[in-house]
């Protein structure tokens, strides 16, 4: 089974706190895993850390694809094909969608042509041709920014996607719409990891795996039975379970 995303005994911490505590996770080509878990148990961290965000001491090991991710910088993890989706994607006003879409491309080294080609194709399915001359994000509803960066995952096409709390702030029909960008995302050639809180995105979900974050590490995996487990007895549960 190749990996898309491949973490071993992963640590990190802020000067003296330890926030992940030998965390170990395998996201293969094709699949939608997620990560659930109560506040601070250390989902955030995990994409700072895997996106490079320098605040933290890192010991482990982290691949994409088999190469080695946390002894490269942040710009270095995009291009091997690392993307993040943003719990609160900003706006960034006076740069226009095609434009911004047009140079990340650029700097992935896909070829001009192509980008156009996937421009007009994923436009039409994301329903986003009509926000390509506006601003990144500027004046668009929640649901809209969030199916807005699905849209520039499928064009970048990039090999792991992390998609943070995706579906926080939305609306029920909101959930439902982002739901299906990130399944028509779905392909063998990217692993995408959705981290959340709550089980409502996973029911319009094909998810492959679950699993359940406490403490700075991975303490139960399984199928949507799990999902339905915590929704039922929430963490507190799970915990008493597991003790």
């Amino acid at each position: 089974m190749n990996l898309a995303l491949e973490i071993i005994d992963l640590h990190a911490s802020v000067g003296e706190v330890e926030i992940l505590k030998g965390l170990s996770l395998e996201v293969p080509f094709g699949q939608i895993h997620a990560i659930m878990g109560p506040n601070g148990s250390g989902k955030s961290t995990l994409c700072h850390v895997l996106a490079g965000k320098e605040v933290y001491t890192v010991t482990g090991q982290a691949r994409l694809d088999g190469r080695d991710l946390l002894g490269e910088p942040t710009d270095v993890r995009a291009r091997m094909g690392l993307i993040q989706g943003f719990q609160y994607p900003v706006e960034i006003r006076g740069v226009k969608l095609i434009d911004f879409l047009r140079e990340a491309a650029d700097e992935s080294g896909i070829e001009a042509a192509e980008v156009e080609r996937r421009i007009v194709a994923s436009g039409d399915q994301f329903d986003m041709t009509r926000f390509l001359t506006r601003s990144v994000n500027q004046d668009l509803s929640g649901g809209e920014k969030k199916r807005s960066e699905i849209f520039q995952m499928a064009i970048l096409q990039p090999k792991v996607a992390i998609l943070d709390e995706i579906d926080s702030g939305l609306d029920i029909d909101a959930v439902r719409e982002v739901a299906e960008a990130v399944e028509a995302m779905r392909g063998p050639d990217v692993g995408i990891l959705i981290i959340t809180h709550y089980s409502r995105i996973l029911r319009y979900l094909t998810t492959d795996r679950i699993h359940v974050m406490m403490e700075g590490r991975i303490v139960e995996s399984g199928g949507a039975e799990l999902a339905t487990e915590l929704e039922a007895g929430g963490y507190e549960a799970l915990r008493s379970r597991l003790k």
